[in-house]
């Protein structure tokens, strides 16, 4: 039986502060502008917070590879915004060639275009996970309801194409806010961000991406790459094209091993 969803510490705190303004305003109304000053900086406080992909306080969040992972020197390369008719192709040429595992993070109207690249993904042992439907900009702003039919529709859309409902869903740009967490409780979804990403979708120089996915480079790292509105080198290559086999590279050389996310939390 599913546990009943609890809100984090911050969001008891948070609805705490909001609930006691009005009775101390009117007990004392020369408190109110401590008391809207206190409001403001609730609401900054959990902006803030929410506008940082590995924060913890606003629910979950598989920000690094859990413990038993770590300890079988595994990471996980993830891949997002796509399938991309052009780039995931190349992806998924390079991945099998080296034979590595990875968990594409795709859009739910970007998989209903190019389906069989979600079903070749599947079929090649790589998981497909949710990235929603939309992948709209100010997903951040939404309430509820938006969170709801843009997680459920990915995950309904995924589900359809390849027989398997995702476990993980990634926020765009990792950006939520406090109801976020409660629609993934209810869909049983997971939050999924990285620890560290190569900005593959901004940088054309592919050394630069791979330094900053390989400097510090551990086990139990979540790694993030593009096929989706992936940047393109000078010759116009994609660059996660030309990063990801020296990635594997030295991955490889760190005597680690690339996972998927799903076998990182099954096996742990």
């Amino acid at each position: 039986m599913k546990k009943p969803w609890r809100p984090s510490a911050l969001i008891v705190a948070s609805a705490a502060c909001h609930l006691l303004a009005l009775p101390v305003v009117w007990l004392d109304p020369t408190t109110w502008p401590v008391v809207l000053a206190c409001l403001v900086a609730d609401h900054l406080l959990v902006m803030g917070l929410s506008l940082w992909p590995r924060s913890q306080v606003l629910g979950p969040n598989l920000s690094r590879l859990p413990q038993a992972a770590v300890s079988r020197g595994e990471v996980a390369i993830t891949i997002d915004d796509g399938p991309d008719p052009e780039v995931t192709p190349e992806v998924l040429r390079v991945l099998a060639a080296q034979g590595v595992p990875a968990t594409f993070f795709c859009i739910g109207e970007r998989a209903r275009a190019h389906p069989e690249l979600c079903r070749q993904a599947c079929a090649e042992g790589h998981d497909v996970e949710n990235h929603g439907q939309r992948h709209p900009v100010l997903a951040s702003l939404m309430g509820p309801g938006g969170w709801r039919q843009e997680v459920e529709g990915g995950a309904l859309t995924l589900e359809a194409i390849t027989g398997r409902r995702p476990v993980f869903y990634r926020a765009v740009a990792g950006l939520r806010n406090p109801w976020l967490d409660p629609v993934l409780h209810r869909l049983g979804l997971k939050l999924a961000s990285w620890t560290r990403r190569g900005f593959d979708t901004r940088s054309q120089d592919p050394d630069v991406v791979l330094r900053r996915l390989t400097t510090n480079l551990q086990a139990g790292d979540i790694l993030l790459l593009h096929d989706g509105h992936a940047a393109r080198t000078r010759d116009g290559v994609p660059v996660i094209v030309e990063v990801l086999p020296r990635l594997i590279t030295a991955i490889r050389a760190q005597g680690l091993t690339p996972v998927t996310l799903s076998q990182a939390c099954k096996q742990s």
